[in-house]
């Protein structure tokens, strides 16, 4: 029996959106809410944590095309996520309006939303298919489309604004082309935590998530210091960009629209052969 007053051990990345929601929480500013014990790790990393059941930890922000693989043993929260819109993965080529058929293409992992919402494009728009698809590290995606050793690129989040600086051309937008279809938010990164924790303590995790998104909103400088010693780097009007992309409605809580985006993404992948299909309820909460 895990008792209040004991740690509660999570890990989520050093981006802005992440440190912004749980800066309340982590600080020790929500009333009621067990400590926290903070790991920061990038979402390809706690992918893996959650896939690997690791004892490690309690609370994991993981990609949603993880929760397939993962949902048996974890709960999906009802906040704490990012869902956005207008901020979806491209593909890159060296020239424009190139046909991916048969052709080689360059993703940063394939246990990822941007990876779904790829295949799900190219199931729509490429009917022959396009070739290989090889795993390179992210930052190696646009010179390796530059230097023609692959023939497109999937990229995510910054590379939207500094692909031009390579010279390449967005063939698509995978984010547009999923909105357009569904008119659904696009489905980035979940909170999860271990079914084990019962159901209690589930509900308190969860309010104490959201009562830490809303107490960052009230005061967005008190969070300032922890986004910006964790921001790596970053300019601080990026990280305010970032924010505000990333934390909106469907943080606080998923709501009807939020669930229905989940579900229409790991729908889709599931009858594309993607991934495993939901089983009933693996989505409700606690």
């Amino acid at each position: 029996m895990t008792h209040p007053e004991a740690d509660l051990r999570i890990a989520f990345s050093p981006c802005p959106n992440d440190t912004f929601v749980f800066d309340a929480w982590a600080h020790g500013r929500v009333p009621g809410a067990p400590a926290l014990d903070v790991t920061f790790a990038d979402i390809d990393i706690t992918n893996g944590v959650a896939e690997r059941r690791d004892p490690a930890f309690d609370v994991l922000k993981v990609s949603y095309a993880v929760l397939p693989y993962v949902l048996d043993d974890y709960a999906l929260l009802p906040c704490g996520g990012a869902l956005g819109r207008g901020c979806g993965p491209l593909v890159l080529t060296r020239e424009p309006g190139v046909d991916l058929t048969g052709k080689t293409v360059a993703v940063p992992s394939e246990k990822s939303t941007a990876y779904l919402l790829f295949r799900l494009w190219t199931a729509d728009v490429v009917p022959g298919g396009v070739g290989e698809i090889v795993v390179m590290p992210f930052d190696e995606i646009m010179p390796a489309v530059r230097d023609g050793k692959v023939d497109a690129g999937l990229v995510i989040h910054e590379a939207r604004f500094t692909y031009q600086n390579y010279g390449l051309h967005s063939l698509a937008d995978m984010g547009e082309h999923w909105e357009s279809t569904t008119g659904l938010p696009i489905p980035l990164g979940a909170i999860i935590a271990k079914r084990s924790l019962g159901e209690d303590r589930l509900r308190q995790i969860a309010d104490a998530v959201r009562t830490s998104v809303r107490m960052a909103w009230d005061d967005p400088q008190a969070s300032r210091p922890y986004v910006l010693e964790h921001a790596q780097e970053m300019d601080p009007s990026v990280a305010d960009q970032h924010i505000g992309l990333y934390v909106n409605e469907f943080t606080a809580d998923l709501g009807e629209n939020g669930y229905a985006a989940i579900r229409g993404l790991l729908t889709r992948a599931a009858a594309e052969g993607l991934v495993p299909a939901l089983g009933p309820g693996a989505l409700a909460f606690p």
